[in-house]
């Protein structure tokens, strides 16, 4: 970020050439999306409900109501899910979105605050289809990379880097293969935070370009159905796409029941309560949409900042956007 001090700290540092290049990215998507009849929708980045989730935390604002005489709660989005999902529910058939989103994190090499998401839903599609089309599109992209891109289970990653099974180890057992590798102190974490710390620490460094990550423990699921896995164990039936230690896209197999989506909201509040976090209302109409009937589907987050960094070889989010959140 250039000096205040500077007489140009008013200009953006991204060449123009990294402008187009976004262009050129934004086409691609809109164009691929038209070729296999995928419509394009625009839902609000300001709502009153917010996810819920422990490790996301939300920018809250206070617009008036319509009557301008009381203030209320609001929530720039983390991402368009909720809404598109209520889109879904009332008959959109396949969707998708090209969405500024917001989330309260510190800028670093892979974070903004604010940032741009491609997000999609494929009325029956399986997470295997879901995957291939991923790949379709990243192709398009990424024509250099190697295709197609592997495909490899969560658990398969810990037993090959760590000799644990990550579903079915022990919390104490997990606890302590982490503090091997990690510096913890004496403080107790939940089992997801053993995990993804063990993830970033010990299997990020070792994925050499492109792969999908399949078969999440159940305690990661989020908003993803958890189905049984070829062992029989239980895992959320979800993906993520990574490019080295760069998350680009994360899917699922999309979750339809609502007596589950209010106590997986439960268990958040439980956990943000443990956490100290700020206490938030369940989204309500999400889970009237779920009732009334959310069509088998699966939906799919890629970032579009990070997808672009991939694109032009750059190791930092603020190379291609025209203005980090402190410089605007």
């Amino acid at each position: 970020m250039r000096p205040k001090e500077s007489e140009e700290y008013w200009r953006s540092e991204v060449p123009l050439e990294t402008l187009k290049a976004r262009a050129q990215l934004l086409r691609t998507i809109r164009n691929f999306f038209e070729s296999v009849q995928v419509l394009e929708v625009e839902t609000p980045i300001l709502a009153s409900r917010t996810v819920t989730d422990v490790h996301i935390d939300s920018f809250e604002v206070t617009p008036f109501d319509y009557e301008r005489s009381l203030q209320t709660e609001g929530y720039l989005q983390t991402s368009p899910e909720f809404l598109m999902k209520r889109l879904l529910a009332g008959g959109s058939g396949s969707i998708y979105q090209i969405s500024k989103a917001f989330r309260r994190d510190e800028p670093s090499r892979l974070h903004n605050p604010e940032f741009t998401l491609l997000e999609w839903y494929r009325v029956d599609f399986t997470l295997d289809a879901l995957m291939d089309e991923v790949e379709s599109l990243v192709k398009l992209v990424l024509p250099e990379k190697k295709y197609p891109i592997a495909r490899v289970s969560y658990a398969s990653l810990f037993q090959k880097y760590l000799g644990i099974d990550p579903h079915t180890i022990t919390l104490e057992s997990l606890k302590a293969e982490t503090c091997k590798k990690i510096d913890l102190g004496s403080e107790d974490l939940a089992r997801e935070d053993y995990t993804q710390l063990l993830f970033a620490k010990c299997i990020d460094p070792n994925i050499d370009g492109l792969c999908f990550v399949f078969d999440y423990p159940k305690d990661q699921a989020a908003l993803a159905e958890i189905v049984n896995d070829a062992e029989g164990r239980s895992v959320a039936n979800r993906f993520e796409l990574l490019y080295g230690d760069l998350e680009l896209a994360n899917g699922y197999s999309e979750l339809r029941d609502p007596a589950e989506q209010l106590r997986r909201f439960a268990d958040d509040l439980k956990g943000r309560s443990v956490r100290g976090l700020k206490k938030l209302v369940p989204d309500e109409r999400l889970i009237s949409a779920l009732e009334s009937g959310l069509p088998a589907c699966s939906g799919v987050a890629l970032g579009v900042d990070r997808l672009l960094m991939a694109k032009l070889g750059e190791d930092s989010i603020d190379r291609v956007i025209t203005f980090t959140t402190p410089e605007a």
